[in-house]
């Protein structure tokens, strides 16, 4: 069978970054742009050449950088966006003229034919000025159809090579959506998709247009964007891969976590854990019976694997757990027990979990240490610690310790207190294990300057790795709390 090919353009740069309190710099646009180019994207809109000289500068970096992909800059019908794209030595122009009514009359103030003028002229410069042009109807869903096809009629006439209708706020349905797009798909051009989200119905939009003949669609990552946001290149790229059978890009679906996770944390956007695909509950398990089916055979849960698209699956100590997601979870963090210990770990992670605390692996550890009655004696002990910090100064700590009784000082500096404290302890301790900080992870659990600080990290020695939490009104004693734990117990085996 032979499988229709989708081409992907991603707005992340352009729509997304319109998304109230995003303002991404240069630097981070081009790791965006370098990660989409990785993983297979055909068009990056890069951009608005027109909006400032920084964006314009970003759009060079990324043009410069000699991608695989096509680079695009959005634009006006108007040779002065235009001429600020090819300075910007774009592969492509996004041209976007709005056609519906509402907009002629109220935004633009401008009769239809003067708006079909301008949109030809525009059209016949770039591509006279050699930009591959796909000429955009924004708000094309709400427009008169008979005027929408001329206008994309007349831009390729002029030489535009794709045509996109703009869902611009959201309005279709899947139904709608098929009617629509059945109707531009006969223009001699590539018909592009372009859907928002305000009823959360941007994906399934898009499906839709893509089933009646688009064949190419406009996403952003983690469908960010403005208002209710943009269609989700994640959730497009999986559905297509899963639920269909006719079709395939060429997006590297396993890189699709590592995607949404480097946008969300240069964005600042970051998800809802039930976010479907990229979330981090998107493969997660807590109830019994869900969790004891995954186990057995991961489809019964789970519609993907986690590690189709680089995620990871994950079980949840809580109320609904049940007895052999329990057991998997000891064996995972190795630790056996005897059948009536297991049942006595079962019954106090089932009674915290009443209790509305979700437990964590460091929990959970703590819990089973108690039940099997673990011996608690400490072979490494903190004595003393004193900081010295501030501004100008090198952060420094030093640390007495008892190590099986004998007294160990020792000194270390950092790039910050915290750092500091924990090199001379590492230091100090050197001679008895090598102990390596793999995660860190501090939370402040009340509210106001005096919070108690919550500290997990996650130790590893050899092929062992250990979590251990220290909670302290003051974040580097908790945090040298947490370390010396976690040592204490990697060094009781």
């Amino acid at each position: 069978m032979v499988l229709l090919k989708i081409r992907v353009l991603d707005t992340t740069l352009r729509d997304g970054e319109q998304t109230p309190g995003i303002s991404l710099t240069t630097s981070e646009k081009l790791r965006i742009a370098t990660k989409l180019d990785e993983i297979g994207v055909n068009i990056i809109e890069a951009g608005s050449a027109i909006t400032s000289p920084g964006e314009r500068e970003a759009i060079k970096q990324i043009t410069s950088e000699g991608l695989n992909c096509e680079i695009a800059s959005f634009a006006r019908a108007l040779r002065l966006d235009i001429d600020f794209a090819l300075e910007c030595d774009v592969d492509s122009l996004h041209l976007v003229v709005p056609t519906s009514n509402l907009h002629i009359e109220h935004k633009l103030k401008k009769t239809k034919e003067e708006v079909l003028q301008q949109a030809i002229d525009a059209c016949e410069y770039a591509v006279d000025h050699g930009l591959l042009v796909e000429l955009s109807a924004e708000d094309a869903t709400r427009s008169e159809m008979v005027f929408l096809k001329k206008i994309f009629k007349e831009g390729v006439s002029v030489g535009a090579s794709r045509i996109c209708a703009c869902d611009t706020v959201g309005m279709l349905t899947p139904e709608k959506s098929q009617e629509f797009y059945s109707q531009l798909n006969d223009l001699g051009v590539p018909l592009s998709v372009h859907c928002h989200n305000d009823f959360g119905l941007a994906v399934a939009n898009t499906l839709s247009a893509l089933r009646i003949g688009a064949s190419e669609f406009h996403c952003t990552v983690n469908g960010i964007g403005e208002r209710a946001g943009n269609a989700s290149l994640e959730e497009i790229i999986v559905s297509l891969n899963t639920l269909y059978d006719t079709y395939e890009t060429d997006i590297n679906i396993q890189e699709l976590y590592s995607t949404s996770k480097l946008v969300a944390r240069l964005t600042g956007v970051y998800l809802q854990p039930n976010k479907a695909i990229v979330g981090e509950n998107a493969f997660a398990h807590e109830s019994g019976i869900h969790a004891d089916g995954v186990m057995k055979n991961t489809a019964t849960y789970e519609p993907i694997t986690p590690e189709l698209v680089g995620h990871k699956r994950k079980f949840v100590m809580g109320k609904h757990i049940g007895s052999k997601g329990l057991k998997n979870k000891l064996q995972e963090l190795g630790i056996k027990t005897k059948k009536d210990q297991l049942d006595e770990i079962f019954t106090r992670v089932k009674s915290l979990g009443d209790m509305g605390k979700c437990v964590t692996d460091v929990d959970l550890q703590a819990i089973a240490d108690n039940v099997l009655e673990i011996e608690s004696e400490q072979k490494i002990k903190l004595e003393e610690l004193t900081i010295v910090s501030g501004n100008k100064v090198i952060p420094t700590a030093s640390v007495k310790m008892k190590i099986d009784g004998e007294d160990i000082l020792e000194a270390g500096v950092g790039i910050g207190p915290v750092d500091a404290a924990i090199v001379a302890v590492k230091k100090g301790i050197a001679d008895f294990a090598d102990v390596e900080l793999e995660e860190y992870h501090v939370d402040a659990i009340t509210g106001g300057t005096d919070a108690l600080i919550d500290v997990i990290v996650k130790l590893r020695l050899g092929d062992k790795i250990i979590s251990a939490r220290g909670t302290q009104p003051d974040i580097i004693n908790a945090s040298v709390e947490a370390y010396l734990s976690g040592v204490n117990r990697l060094l009781k085996d």
